[in-house]
This record gives structure tokens, C-alpha cells and sequence, in this order.
């Protein structure tokens, strides 16, 4: 778990690499869509994610042509209530880079070298600086869940990296890895930050790594 300085792209809150076991566990193959979530709001569990939009579109949570794109502007805690409505939970930090990476400590989900057509990122048509102008992912914005099929983890989950932010469970410490017990880790047991994995659409290679870490309040 974590990475090495063999990785240039490394920053320090994901050092050191370190071995950690893990009791088997599921993992959704996909990200959760608009349609998914909605059956949530519709039973009175969920709360409306805060934006109907999207980046490029005015309509996007709510409108049917949008049912299998990964539902955004969701909270921690929306989130979390989501799992708990569908019987399950959020995962681990932990839990997530192993579905993400295997056992191998590859850097992405296919393996060590970058690959722009395996994930949905700032590409060709991304209005950002940090847009690679090379690569042409077919999107501007999110991308319908699963459409990057040769981009797949070692445990067969699908958009691990790109396309939407997912939350864990963790909370969020910038020095967790250096005190992690090894075995089934579950965070530190307090913060101000909820830890957010895989990186987004608007990422780019540095930022889409299956190591990668992100933290946003959980509000």
C-alpha cells in the first residue's frame, strides 16, 4: 500500500509503501449511478445530491439520458447513508487500493505505465490547463460507468482511477501510513477530513494513480 520514490509522481501523505493483509472482502465493480442513487432518494433515505448539474451539462442528475453516469455532488455522508440503505458500506482505504492495484504495487489498474485511453481524464476535450491534448477519451465530463473496459483492476472493478472521486471510509492524516497497523487498517480514529480515492475526469496522470490520496469534509 502506498508508494515508493520509484514513483515520480508520489507526494509524501502516500509514503511510506507498506505491506498490509486484508480479510477477503466484495467491491462494487462499478460506480454508483444517477439512476442507482435516485432509487435511494425515492425511498426518503437519501438526500438530493446538491447540484442536478454537471461540469458541461445543466441537466445531468434527474434527466433519464444521464441513469448510468456516476452520481456526484453527493457527501461523505451521503455516501455512507447510500451503502447502509444497499446493505453494505463504505470500504476502507485499504480495501480500496487493493481492488484498485492488486498485489503487485502497480501504479495504475493495468500496471506501471500511463495510458490515456484506459481512463477518462483531462484529455482533448477538457478545458483545463492541464489538459493532454494528445488523447481523446470521447469526454468532456464524466463518462458513463464502465466505459473504459481495457482499463479494469486486477479484481476486474472498472473506473478506479478517472472519471468521479469516490469516497472511503477513512478518516484523513497525512502521516497514517508511517503508524498503520498491518493488518485490516481502518484510519485514525478522528479528523477533519474524509479521504477520497481515484482521482476525476478532470485529473491527469499524476493525479489518477491508484495510490493517490485526496480529503474533503465530509459535509
Amino acid at each position: 500500500m502506498g508508494s515508493s520514490d520509484a514513483d515520480r509522481d508520489a507526494i509524501s501523505d502516500e509514503k511510506p509503501q507498506h505491506t498490509v493483509s486484508l480479510d477477503a472482502f466484495w467491491m462494487d465493480k462499478f460506480e454508483v449511478t444517477n439512476a442507482q442513487y435516485q432509487k435511494c432518494v425515492d425511498a426518503g433515505e437519501c438526500a438530493t445530491p446538491r447540484s442536478s448539474s454537471s461540469n458541461t451539462r445543466t441537466s445531468y442528475y434527474g434527466n433519464s439520458s444521464f441513469d448510468n453516469f456516476p452520481v456526484i455532488f453527493v457527501s461523505w455522508n451521503d455516501a455512507k447513508t447510500f451503502c447502509e440503505w444497499a446493505g453494505k458500506r463504505l470500504p476502507t482505504e485499504a480495501e480500496w487500493e487493493k481492488a484498485a492495484r492488486g498485489t503487485d504495487r502497480r501504479i495504475y489498474p493495468w500496471g506501471n505505465l500511463w495510458d490515456g485511453t484506459r481512463v477518462n481524464f483531462c484529455d482533448k476535450n477538457c478545458t483545463f490547463s492541464s489538459a493532454d491534448k494528445s488523447v481523446d477519451d470521447g469526454y468532456a465530463d464524466t463518462a458513463p460507468v464502465g466505459s473504459y473496459l481495457t482499463g479494469v483492476s486486477p479484481y476486474g472493478a472498472l473506473d478506479m482511477v478517472g472519471n468521479v472521486w469516490e469516497w472511503v471510509t477513512d478518516w484523513y492524516d497525512e502521516n497514517y501510513y508511517a503508524t498503520s497497523q498491518p493488518n485490516n487498517p481502518i484510519g485514525p480514529s478522528s479528523g477533519q477530513f474524509r479521504v477520497l480515492r481515484g482521482g476525476s475526469w478532470y485529473g491527469n496522470q499524476s493525479g489518477d494513480r491508484a495510490a493517490g490520496r485526496h480529503k474533503d469534509p465530509p459535509a
